[in-house]
């Protein structure tokens, strides 16, 4: 049975969340693959809305199995406190959720680590969540992080203080005004690790063969965007893993060769959170009603995105790195009333017309080129079928479906899971 992977293909924030609860009834298992809390995958549904940042988004659905892969990292407190607002809503996460040993733990001390480096980078910071994400990663890489299993060993804690005593002495090494009490903060942390030890702890890779080999369904879901990746992101304003496709292989122990469909989300405009270069950045009345209208805030931190057109350029570089084979248009509700549309068609870099992603796209290395739509005025929001949608809104999709060769299967028309138009 093939693994079907769900990404994001611009800077995070495109609408992951939504359109994994709204696929989940077709999928034996949701496994997520690789970030942290620093996701936040929003889902709107019965007059509420859930905000989950660690735990896959087929939570809801009772007839799916929720996978924590190995290539998550996991902050206990965090995680404790998602647990604890589904049981407010009766769900009975200890039958359906699973946690990979292998995925690695977000300690206290990682989260004081992000703290202090950002703060040391003055104006050159790269506007991290803070969430201990990068320095987490870091000790993956460098063999020294502490993983799920390592819980069920009667040493655990040694290797943690171990750990956590050189992350102090680098905190020191910043120099930086860091207020903080690691006592209490770790008072929490082996608190919440107790909730955690409560659930299943699995060999995942082993697990998701198995299940292939009982003709179980995956869906694989992502986390922040492809522009986000550490490789073919605008770093070094990225996350620190691979939001890509391959990210799916090596945060989940898939074969390549077993994923079938790869979607690919994108909204109908630009946004990004953070710093970093934006090439169709708005700074006008435009950029403001996109942000008002869209409630463009950021669903793990609460800043405030930056929005703009919606850059072509860098969806195709998306779409041939990822692979991707159908695509999904979300918040096309938020353009409504834009009497004209402009999609970023090309970019002049150096003073050359380029149609790709150059490796800099500072800018004053480059200036887009746009192509301008006529807009649509209609209400979008309570458009149930394909059918009622404006003409100039089809317009603007047959033209991305057009320039990408790529059909856009789903445009979503608003936040709830019963806004959802399928093509």
């Amino acid at each position: 049975m093939a693994v079907d992977l769900l990404l994001g293909l611009q800077w995070g924030d495109e609408g992951k969340g939504k359109i994994v609860d709204v696929l989940t009834s077709k999928y034996n298992i949701i496994a997520r693959f690789q970030g942290g809390p620093n996701a936040g995958h929003t889902l709107v549904f019965n007059g509420m809305k859930h905000v989950l940042h660690t735990i896959p988004s087929g939570i809801f659905h009772k007839n799916a199995t929720n996978l924590v892969g190995n290539g998550v990292v996991i902050d206990p407190v965090v995680f404790k406190d998602e647990l604890d607002k589904l049981s407010t809503h009766g769900i009975d996460y200890k039958k359906t959720l699973l946690i990979s040993r292998k995925a690695h733990l977000i300690l206290p001390t990682h989260r004081l680590l992000d703290a202090a480096s950002e703060a040391s980078k003055g104006k050159a910071k790269i506007g991290s969540t803070l969430k201990g994400i990068g320095p987490t990663y870091m000790d993956k890489t460098g063999r020294n992080g502490i993983r799920v299993g390592d819980l069920e060993l009667e040493n655990w804690k040694d290797k943690y203080r171990k750990l956590a005593n050189k992350h102090q002495a680098m905190i020191d090494f910043y120099n930086v005004d860091l207020q903080y009490n690691l006592e209490a903060l770790e008072a929490k942390f082996f608190e919440a690790v107790k909730t955690l030890t409560s659930l299943r702890f699995i060999d995942s890779e082993e697990y998701l063969h198995s299940a292939q080999k009982a003709q179980k369904s995956v869906l694989a879901e992502g986390a922040q965007g492809s522009l986000l990746d550490i490789d073919f992101g605008t770093y070094p304003f990225v996350t620190s893993s691979n939001t890509t496709a391959a990210g799916a292989c090596t945060g989940l122990g898939v074969a390549p060769n077993t994923i079938k469909e790869v979607f690919g989300i994108f909204k109908a405009y630009t946004t990004r959170v953070g710093s970093g270069p934006f090439p169709t950045e708005l700074f006008d009345v435009n950029g403001e009603t996109m942000a008002r209208v869209g409630h463009e805030f950021g669903a793990t931190t609460g800043r405030p995105r930056r929005c703009g057109w919606l850059d072509l350029v860098a969806l195709r570089y998306a779409c041939q790195v990822n692979g991707v084979t159908q695509l999904m248009m979300m918040k096309a509700d938020v353009l409504s009333g834009f009497k004209t549309l402009k999609i970023c068609t090309s970019y002049i870099y150096k003073g050359k017309e380029i149609n790709h992603l150059p490796y800099n796209i500072e800018a004053e290395n480059l200036k887009p080129v746009y192509t301008e739509f006529m807009g649509w005025s209609e209400d979008l929001t309570k458009m149930e079928n394909a059918s009622t949608l404006p003409e100039t809104l089809m317009t603007y999709i047959s033209f991305l479906e057009k320039e990408l060769q790529i059909p856009i299967k789903i445009v979503s028309v608003g936040p709830d899971r019963k806004q959802t138009i399928f093509r």
